[in-house]
């Protein structure tokens, strides 16, 4: 909070001379690199610069920001508690920097969606302790502003504290260590809305007089709101509530920005914040659910079996059939569900892709929106595996070729290929957009069992004269096709 003050002091005081223009100068440059980052990261052919961009724009943020602390430390009387803010500062940076370091080495893929999750809790916590900081430090603001100042107190620290438990609880769905069933308690979508009617009083009430004990209410409410919004949903839905909480932590992070006067802040957290927002619209859209009630927590319950379910007898293979119909075949369409992310098969399926085009086969992969757990994961996957971009395909590029294919290998996915959202009006899932399959001459689902997926309900697809199931290890079942071919 020391490091914070002084910030405050830097930020909030007259003009300062050249340090101040070079770290306004420095966080322009900064915010243009951001803008560059995310728009390399749109495509897959361009993501490395785009990534190369965003390191570059961050270290230039950290490097200007501490300058300009070192340039106004003299304004603090206290030379001591300027030299120990200093000392602070650097500290941070370089323990948070050895942290990200380790982390960034031994992840894998399949853990990227509950780290970046994690991560996000950081964000929020981080705007809780600037929005305290600011309560307990509002010197040097003029009476006219003192109002919006309280305001953006009381917002960023609600805010923040709905991204820091919300976050946390999807790290914990993510990873396995707490239940991805939903949470159902009585009136769950009245406590959300009395949450935020709450939050409403609360906030003219600080605005008018502030008073620690308000912050501490409203710090309350919100890291119950945040834990609650997230437990409310299934962990089938993370995909989305990931993007969501990416969201939040970009307001959070505008939030502080206002708070600490730092345009930078204040760019960055919108173009996150909207770019999150923008991207949890679009997956809605591919999951057929509403935005709104994705944005309330009201969404992501298990829906129940529908009543005229299609069942029946299932077919089973083997490596060797599967092995033997990749012979004959002249296209192959592979697509890839989470399945194949926590078998790690990504790499026998690289070499399959690599072995079949060899032999004059035309392979491609069918990517739906929301396959895996986090947007864009079954991409990172298969180019983490060396599979060429040219053949990864999305589902509205790749749709209308299923029928002119020859096989289709489902690897570990289940309702993005589910023909009950296309022909059952009355399914759960009815209207979402799913990769057509089944009109493929043959298909083989690769799966550990006959299990559901995460909408609750049964995949007509499994019954299918021209599917074939087998079962297993989605990794020790390709390399077994890799064998018998």
């Amino acid at each position: 909070m020391i490091a914070a003050d002084q910030i405050l002091i830097a930020t909030r005081s007259p003009l300062l001379g050249p340090a101040e223009a070079v770290a306004t100068a420095a966080y322009i440059v900064a915010a243009l690199l951001f803008i560059l980052a995310l728009a390399g990261l749109s495509k897959q052919e361009t993501a490395r610069r785009g990534i190369v961009y965003g390191i570059a724009g961050m270290a230039i943020a950290l490097v200007a920001t501490f300058l300009l602390v070192l340039a106004n430390g003299s304004l603090v009387p206290d030379g001591v508690t300027a030299t120990l803010g200093t000392v602070l500062l650097v500290g941070a940076v370089v323990v948070g920097g050895v942290i990200g370091l380790w982390r960034a080495r031994v992840v894998e893929m399949t853990g990227m969606p509950e780290l970046i999750a994690l991560l996000h809790s950081f964000v929020g916590l981080a705007a809780v302790l600037v929005g305290w900081n600011g309560h307990l430090y509002a010197e040097g603001i003029a009476p006219e502003l003192v109002g919006i100042h309280h305001g953006e107190v009381f917002i960023g620290v609600f805010i923040g504290a709905v991204t820091f438990t919300g976050s946390i609880v999807a790290f914990l769905k993510l990873s396995g260590r707490m239940s991805s069933k939903p949470l159902m308690l009585p009136g769950k979508n009245s406590l959300n809305i009395g949450a935020l009617v709450l939050f409403v009083a609360l906030t003219a009430w600080y605005v008018v007089t502030p008073s620690i004990w308000l912050l501490v209410a409203v710090t309350a409410l919100a890291l119950a709101l945040g834990w609650h919004l997230v437990a409310s949903i299934g962990g089938g839905d993370m995909p989305v509530v990931v993007s969501m909480l990416n969201s939040y932590s970009g307001w959070a992070a505008a939030a502080a920005g206002f708070l600490l006067n730092n345009d930078l802040l204040i760019v960055t957290g919108a173009l996150v914040g909207s770019s999150g927002a923008y991207l949890s619209y679009i997956m809605c859209k591919a999951m057929n659910r509403s935005f709104l009630s994705v944005i309330a927590g009201g969404f992501g319950i298990e829906a129940p079996r529908s009543a005229n379910a299609e069942e029946g007898e299932h077919h089973e293979t083997d490596a060797a059939a599967v092995a033997a119909l990749l012979r004959e075949a002249r296209s192959v369409i592979i697509t890839p569900g989470y399945g194949m992310a926590v078998a790690q098969a990504q790499y026998p399926v690289a070499d399959l892709t690599k072995r079949l085009r060899e032999r004059g086969v035309e392979v491609r992969f069918g990517i739906h929106p929301v396959a895996g757990r986090l947007p864009g994961h079954m991409n990172v996957l298969l180019a983490e595996a060396k599979v060429p971009y040219d053949i990864v395909l999305e589902l509205d590029e790749i749709n209308d070729d299923f029928a002119d294919t020859d096989v289709v290998l489902v690897i570990g996915a289940n309702d993005t290929v589910n023909p009950a959202a296309a022909e059952d009006p009355g399914s759960p899932i009815a209207g979402m957009p799913v990769l057509h399959v089944w009109e493929a001459r043959n298909v083989v689902v690769f799966k550990r069992s006959m299990a559901s997926g995460y909408a609750g309900v049964q995949n007509p697809l499994f019954f299918r004269d021209n599917t074939q199931m087998l079962f297993g290890d989605a990794k020790q079942r390709v390399e077994d096709i890799l064998r018998a071919l």
